[in-house]
């Protein structure tokens, strides 16, 4: 089931206005990320660099971390804006994280704004091979 514009654009406004908040003083590449609880709750994250570059963490995860810990447990939808204007994918590590937080019944859906619009992708689409763990 798709979600309403007015989600889709309330999610996009929320990335950009979060991206304004990152902290990349090495790569000065900023990225905002906002996601949708299926609750309807929003969290908002950015991109948080470090000199020690492998303590860096990316604005999806940040979003997400966020959530959980409001006690969030299922993601919706998500929006990412960074500074270059083009649509930026989520890296690897954070197409995971998502997974986790993805409604069993429903996919999650990922809106990569940019200067030319929005591109909406469902998670699955992204990442069509989770990792999950074997329950026995």
């Amino acid at each position: 089931m798709a979600l309403e514009q007015i989600d889709k654009e309330t999610l996009v406004l929320a990335s950009k206005k979060v991206m304004e908040n990152s902290y990349a003083p090495y790569s000065n590449f900023k990225v905002g990320a906002a996601v949708l609880c299926t609750d309807g709750r929003i969290y908002c994250g950015c991109n948080v660099e470090n000199a020690s570059y492998g303590l860096t963490v990316c604005a999806e995860r940040t979003a997400t971390f966020a959530m959980a810990c409001e006690g969030g447990r299922k993601i919706r939808a998500i929006a990412i804006s960074s500074s270059t204007g083009k649509p930026v994918f989520p890296c690897g590590a954070c197409r995971q994280v998502l997974a986790e937080f993805a409604p069993a019944e429903d996919d999650l859906y990922v809106y990569l704004a940019s200067d030319q619009g929005v591109l909406t992708y469902t998670l699955a689409e992204l990442l069509p091979h989770a990792f999950t763990l074997i329950k026995t």
